[in-house]
């Protein structure tokens, strides 16, 4: 069972993007499905949130990438909160390696509600910048 179903209401408009967006969401619910399994362990937990993150960083790249392109103007706002994001992630990650925190279904929400909230908020905010200026 999917804990994030993709809408057309998260496109951006921007098909790369959306892709990677896409790409987030299903490393999430695999996230998800490996956490209600069966076979469930820290190997293959550890696994799946090593690339959910890796593919985070990299659609940060991709994003941040454009916005350095175009000079949107929003650029810096928009960097900070992918920092954010990344720093309190890498804390999680760091502490779940080492036995300090387990992997939780509260932290499964943290991650969804932020990456719905930065898409319907922040990312769609570019949407029509980067239409404007040729990008789709």
């Amino acid at each position: 069972m999917s804990m994030f179903i993709w809408e057309e209401k998260y496109s951006v408009n921007v098909k790369e993007i959306d892709e990677q967006h896409k790409k987030l969401v299903s490393i999430l619910n695999e996230l998800h499905t490996a956490m209600l399994g069966a076979k469930a362990n820290y190997v293959l937990l550890k696994k799946i949130l090593n690339e959910l993150i890796e593919y985070t960083v990299y659609h940060f790249k991709t994003e941040e990438q454009y916005m350095v392109k175009y000079l949107y103007p929003k650029y810096a706002e928009h960097k900070e909160s992918h920092k954010n994001l990344t720093e309190k992630v890498l804390s999680f990650y760091s502490d779940f390696e080492k036995g300090k925190k387990l992997l939780t279904v509260e932290l499964l929400f943290f991650l969804k509600d932020w990456l719905t909230n930065h898409i319907l908020g922040e990312d769609k905010m570019y949407s029509q910048f980067f239409n404007n200026k040729g990008l789709f």
